[in-house]
C-alpha cells in the first residue's frame, strides 16, 4: 500500500495474538487519519468486532497522537464508552485500539429508534461533560482565538474558495460584527469539557444498544452547549424543529440535575440557537476547505443543510437580522449556482 503501512503493519505485528495480522482498510476521516482492522490469532474472521482490534495510524507530523491518547485512556477509566488503548507507539503514531463496530449511530438511525438513541447520546454526553480533565493533560480552552479563526473558515474558505464571491467592505464589516456577537455568547456559556465534533458520524451503536464515542482527540473546555447543538442540529441528518427543541430542553434538565448550569429554558435556547450559528459558520468553511483542498468532494453535499441551519437560526435572532437577510439573498443564490456547477 505505502510505506508508511509496511511500517504500521510491522509494529501491529510485535503485538502478541498479531503475530500474522493482515490490516484491512476500515476508513479515513476528514483528516489525515486512517484506520485499519485486525484479526486476533485464532479468533475468527476480521468483520467478528469481538475478536477484533482497529489500528489508528495518526502521523504525528499532521496528527499528534498524543491527544487522543491521554483523553482515551482518561475517559474510558471513568467508564465512558471510548475504546481502550491496548498498545501504542505514539513516536510513529500508531495505536491499537479496542473495535467498537461499524455501526454509526447516521446509519442506524429511524423515526422509531431516534428519540431512544439520541436520549443515550444525550446521557453520555452529560457525562462527558462532568469529567476533570485528563492527568498531564489539561484541555485547552475554547477561547476567543479559537472561536474567530472557526468562524473565519466561513468567509475564506466558503465564500472565498468555494463561491468565489468578493465582499464588499460593507459586507466584511457585517461579518466582523456577527462574528463578535457569536463569539461574546459563547464565552458567556458556563464551561465544561466539550468533545467538539460530537455528531452521528462520531457515535457508534455498540451491541448492548449503547453509544460509543470516538473521534475526541480535539478536546477543549467551552461552552456548555456546543456538542448538543452538534448533535441536535447536526450537518449531517436534520429533524423536525419540534423533535430538536424536545432534545434540547431534555438535555437542559438532565444536565442542570448535574449541577453544570442553573440556566432557564429561554436562556438555555438562546444559548443553543447562537452556539449553533458559530458551530455551523466553522462547518460550512471546513466541508468547502475538505473539498477544495483535500480532494474529498462528498462535503460539498453537506453544505446546503449546513448553511440552512444558519439562515432558520439568524431568522429567529432580532440582532441578526441584517446577516439573515444577507444571508438569504447573496449566498443561498450563490449555493445554488455552485451546487449546479459541481453537479454539472
Amino acid at each position: 500500500m505505502d510505506s508508511r503501512f509496511d511500517q504500521l503493519t510491522d509494529w501491529v505485528r510485535q503485538q502478541p495474538g498479531l503475530e500474522q495480522a493482515q490490516p484491512v482498510t476500515v476508513s479515513g476521516d476528514a483528516s489525515f487519519r486512517r484506520y485499519f482492522r485486525v484479526t486476533v490469532a485464532g479468533s475468527g474472521s476480521a468483520s467478528d468486532s469481538a475478536a477484533s482490534l482497529i489500528v489508528m495510524d495518526s502521523p504525528p507530523d499532521k496528527e499528534d497522537p498524543t491527544p487522543f491518547s491521554a483523553i482515551a485512556r482518561h475517559w474510558h477509566s471513568l467508564g465512558l464508552r471510548v475504546p481502550k488503548i491496548h498498545a501504542e507507539n505514539l513516536t510513529d503514531g500508531f495505536l491499537l485500539l479496542d473495535d467498537l463496530g461499524d455501526s454509526l449511530l447516521l446509519g442506524a438511525l429511524t423515526e422509531a429508534n431516534a428519540d431512544a438513541l439520541y436520549n443515550n447520546a444525550l446521557d453520555e454526553l452529560v457525562r462527558i461533560q462532568q469529567t476533570s480533565d485528563p492527568a498531564h493533560f489539561p484541555l485547552p480552552p475554547y477561547d476567543a482565538a479559537l472561536l474567530d479563526r472557526e468562524m473565519q473558515l466561513f468567509r475564506d474558505w466558503l465564500i472565498g474558495q468555494y463561491l468565489k464571491l468578493e465582499l464588499t467592505d460593507q459586507e466584511h464589516c457585517l461579518l466582523d460584527t456577527t462574528f463578535a456577537l457569536l463569539k461574546e455568547a459563547a464565552l458567556a456559556q458556563p464551561e465544561v469539557p466539550v468533545h467538539r465534533d460530537y455528531h452521528s458520524r462520531n457515535l457508534l451503536v455498540l451491541d448492548d444498544g449503547e453509544l460509543g464515542v470516538i473521534d475526541f482527540q480535539d478536546a477543549v473546555r467551552g461552552p456548555i452547549t456546543y456538542d448538543l447543538v452538534s448533535l441536535v442540529k447536526d450537518c449531517y441528518v436534520a429533524w423536525p424543529e419540534d423533535t430538536i427543541s424536545r432534545w434540547i430542553e431534555t438535555f437542559r434538565e438532565k444536565s442542570a440535575q448535574a449541577g453544570l448550569h442553573h440556566a432557564d429554558a429561554d436562556t438555555f435556547r438562546q444559548w443553543v440557537e447562537l452556539m449553533g450559528m458559530q458551530r455551523h459558520l466553522k462547518a460550512s468553511g471546513i466541508f468547502a476547505r475538505l473539498a477544495l483542498r483535500d480532494g474529498k468532494f462528498g462535503y460539498l453535499d453537506d453544505i446546503p443543510r449546513t448553511v440552512n441551519y444558519l439562515l432558520e437560526a439568524s431568522h429567529r435572532q432580532p440582532a441578526l437580522r441584517r446577516f439573515h437577510d444577507w444571508l438569504e439573498a447573496r449566498i443561498m443564490p450563490a449555493l445554488t449556482s455552485a451546487r449546479e456547477t459541481a453537479l454539472s
